[in-house]
């Protein structure tokens, strides 16, 4: 009988991308001795599809994984070939920003500030059993039966689990970009009790850039003076690179047309379920058909490499079409492929499995991450990441864990998604998911969620400093709204505006509100001296509007009232017999923490969560003490 060797831990985090190295990274700074293992160490944050960080509400959760005390925003600060703001013609509710990144440099920074981390470890090995004992995990085996026992387990396997390469009629069993996949994991989740999902994603070609003609394309540049992802990050992003946009054209899309039986999507190859907000090219064309063009950017990969990722035509069909649709395209007509583009099918699990905090229902201390719950994009995962290994590490202490509101968080709109309403296809985090979006803006998600992390103990001494500073020079900033400004300088404002002279002074306040006046404008004219440009956005954007983030905040706190009913995660909703069928069967399987939750759940009416609240009030069960406990 062979020895197995034991290696004591207190977590395993299963992945090391986005969310994997969130998780592990939460936990070591938490105080947790943890082990990180990962099917290839070349894989680490490794951003497999394309080369970018942050874009519409991406950008967001971005900042608020910042905010907490995580680690993708400074590291896409650091590697950063160009940004720029998206939506500034729109209102700050939207605005969001976006890094061109260097793929290569991105992956170096972040292996390295994970093995610099106190109190974690990274392994080389492929997990391919969890182990558990009366319900609780015990500890995770691997391909080569070393065991390492823990107290939390969270798993970030992202598309790796049984995943398949899929080019034309080619099928590979390998992960992204040729790295091994993870082949037996799949049926110890299945033994564990987690419902399995097959779902798909994809990625475009890349070309050499020397074959490329930018003559015959519009130069997209990143922003000057832009203000970067992270709260703490000193030093000014330098745009680097660029990048260029041409369009598809009619040929291209006969081409596709014409080999749409070649296609693995249309043809039955493919059967997992692809994104919705992120299709093949040959879903647009046809889905899109009264489309003349699509827009495809040419994004750098690297500073180190020549390859250019064709934003905008991920797509599965086969090289030789790969190769001739390309080369209708301007710009490319003499475009050297470097690599071809593929689908990729994986497992994932169904959140629906999941309570808000990340852990699963069924044993105590499995935690899912990433794209194993069923969603894209590396901004999502490294949020999912990080709330996990947090929940993990406060499990651990036996203190109570963290749930984000829809009210606080990108963040917690994603997860309350995730764990109430479940998804059938790869979500994607929208702004137009966020009800609560004004109040959700990325300027402030240090205001929101800092305190937080600083309670859970994962924001440092210094981002903490930092964070008091800014919130002292805003309440200064503040004070200057009262100021009565003279006539003779409001009619200087004024005349610079083309608004007409006015016969009276005013406060700051007033001319700030109105349209095209900035705080950063007035500082020109001696107000707001000493601020910094972003003291100066809050300023404009918290004055200009403060009516309707009033409204907003009045709509957040009646919500409140529900989210302050906590429901027992024990209770049979069976035993309420004026519950519709489908509201039991539906509360029975999410088990809402809430009220709130509860009203959110499909298939769950506002007659339903009226009968519920009557129910509860009649047996005085308002306030339930055999719930999760949670941090407010």
């Amino acid at each position: 009988m062979k020895k197995i060797k034991i290696n004591k831990y207190d977590a395993v985090v299963v992945g090391a991308g986005h969310a994997g190295c969130e998780a592990a990274l939460a936990l070591a700074r938490m105080g947790i001795k943890t082990v990180m293992l990962t099917l290839s160490l070349d894989s680490v944050g490794h951003l497999a599809c394309n080369p970018s960080i942050g874009g519409s509400a991406k950008g967001q959760i971005v900042r608020e994984i910042d905010a907490l005390g995580g680690e993708m925003g400074k590291v896409a600060d650091k590697t950063a070939l160009l940004m720029r703001m998206l939506n500034t013609s729109e209102g700050p509710a939207v605005h969001a920003l976006r890094a061109q990144t260097d793929k290569i440099e991105y992956h170096n920074t972040m292996k390295n500030v994970l093995e610099n981390t106190k109190n974690l470890d990274i392994r080389q090995a492929e997990a391919t059993k969890i182990l558990h004992k009366n319900n609780k995990v015990i500890g995770v085996e691997t391909a080569l039966g070393e065991v390492y026992s823990c107290k939390a387990v969270v798993v970030c396997t992202g598309v790796y689990l049984k995943s398949q390469i899929i080019i034309g009629d080619h099928i590979e069993n390998t992960g992204p970009n040729g790295f091994k996949n993870a082949q037996k994991l799949t049926k110890s989740l299945i033994e564990c009790g987690f419902e399995i999902r097959r779902f798909k994603t994809g990625t475009p070609t890349r070309v050499h850039f020397d074959t490329i003609d930018t003559t015959k394309m519009q130069v997209q540049a990143g922003d000057e003076n832009i203000r970067p992802f992270s709260f703490v990050t000193k030093k000014q992003p330098k745009n680097v690179a660029v990048c260029y946009l041409t369009y598809t054209n009619p040929q291209t899309h006969k081409i596709i047309m014409d080999n749409l039986d070649r296609s693995p999507i249309y043809n039955g190859t493919i059967s997992g379920t692809g994104p919705r907000y992120c299709p093949s090219i040959e879903t647009k064309v046809v889905r899109f058909a009264d489309k003349d063009r699509h827009q495809l950017f040419m994004e750098p990969e690297s500073l180190h490499t020549k390859e250019i990722y064709v934003q905008g035509l991920s797509t599965s069909l086969p090289v030789d079409v790969q190769r001739d649709m390309l080369h209708t395209i301007a710009g490319l007509e003499h475009a050297q492929i470097m690599r071809d583009a593929y689908a990729i099918e994986y497992d994932c699990i169904n959140s629906l499995q999941l309570y808000p905090t990340l852990e699963y229902k069924n044993i105590k201390g499995i935690f899912t991450a990433g794209q194993i719950n069923g969603t894209s994009g590396y901004e999502e995962a490294g949020g999912q990441g990080l709330i996990a290994g947090i929940n993990a590490a406060l499990e651990i202490k036996n203190k109570p864990q963290l749930v984000l509101g829809r009210d606080q968080s990108y963040i917690g709109v994603l997860i309350d998604d995730l764990v109430t309403k479940g998804t059938n296809e790869p979500y994607r985090m929208l702004t137009s998911r966020a009800e609560y979006r004004l109040h959700l803006r990325q300027d402030n998600a240090d205001q929101r969620l800092t305190p937080i992390g600083k309670k859970i103990g994962l924001v440092d001494n210094y981002r903490w400093k930092v964070f008091q500073n800014k919130m002292q020079n805003l309440q200064l900033a503040k004070q200057e709204l009262g100021k009565t400004v003279k006539v003779a300088t409001v009619n200087k404002i004024f005349e610079k505006l083309g608004f007409e002279k006015s016969a009276i002074g005013m406060p700051l306040e007033n001319i700030l509100k109105r349209p095209g006046v900035t705080a950063k404008l007035l500082k020109e004219f001696g107000f707001f001296d000493g601020f910094d440009d972003e003291i100066l956005e809050q300023i404009t954007v918290q004055t200009k509007y403060e009516g309707y983030i009033a409204k907003e905040q009045k709509q957040i706190e009646q919500a409140k009232k529900q989210e302050d009913i906590k429901l027992d995660v024990d209770f049979d909703y069976s035993a309420i017999s004026g519950l519709r069928t489908e509201a039991r069967e539906k509360l029975n399987i999410i088990k809402p923490l809430t009220l709130a939750q509860a009203s959110r759940i499909s298939g769950v009416n506002p007659a339903d969560i009226s009968v519920l609240t009557i129910w509860l009030k009649s047996k005085n069960m308002i306030w339930y003490t055999k719930t999760l406990k949670l941090y407010s």
